[in-house]
């Protein structure tokens, strides 16, 4: 039977959709989504282009004349994570009412994650273990999201008072790392609540 593009099916991810602007083809539309779900769901290196074209309801010509390797759409897929995390946390920062208050949002932003249906863990640290080469492009695009991630929670700790914002910001990105990796790999309760605590520490040393 062959190929025609209609509309994929796929397992929703426990994060927003990726998406073009609306005028991109819908078709590199279905492409991303789907390799947002697949890559996210199964692992990246285990998701083949073949099964990519099935599930985006595409045809071979169509995937290639818009990304032309798998390794194209590799990096749109996590270079669209970062863009995308990176504009939700500034909406849960611009949208809290104090500092202190857009913290223990994005705790909460985390812990909905970690108890959302289909959480596999943090989609960065999951790219990394699958790319051990740190020149690769897509380390590239995590360490510049975990640097970005840590650097901006550590400007609304430097708003909140605390003394050493910089720090406090590293240990908030180390505390969300256990609890991402916690979270999915055993207990999802044990690890958000020891996420709370840690970071309920972070903010005590504002007041001292």
């Amino acid at each position: 039977m062959p190929i025609v593009d209609s509309d994929p099916v796929g397992q929703r991810a426990p994060w927003p959709t990726l998406t073009h602007k609306a005028s991109s083809a819908p078709a590199k539309r279905r492409i991303l989504e789907t390799a947002n779900t697949l890559f996210y769901g199964d692992g990246i290196r285990s998701v083949g282009v073949d099964r990519l074209i099935s599930e985006s309801g595409v045809t071979k010509a169509t995937f290639y004349k818009h990304y032309g390797s798998k390794d194209r759409l590799i990096v749109e897929y996590i270079t669209g994570r970062d863009l995308m995390i990176r504009e939700f946390i500034e909406t849960i920062i611009a949208n809290a009412p104090t500092p202190e208050h857009s913290i223990l949002a994005l705790v909460d932003m985390i812990v909905t994650a970690i108890e959302g249906p289909g959480f596999r863990g943090c989609p960065f640290i999951n790219a990394a273990s699958e790319f051990t080469d740190p020149r690769h492009p897509v380390r590239q695009v995590v360490a510049d999201h975990r640097e970005w991630y840590a650097e901006r929670v550590g400007d609304v700790f430097r708003a909140a008072g605390h003394p050493l914002p910089g720090d406090a910001g590293d240990e908030f990105i180390l505390a969300r790392d256990g609890a991402m990796t916690g979270g999915y790999a055993g207990d999802s309760i044990a690890a958000t609540t020891a996420l709370q605590r840690a970071v309920e520490r972070i903010i005590a040393d504002t007041h001292r």
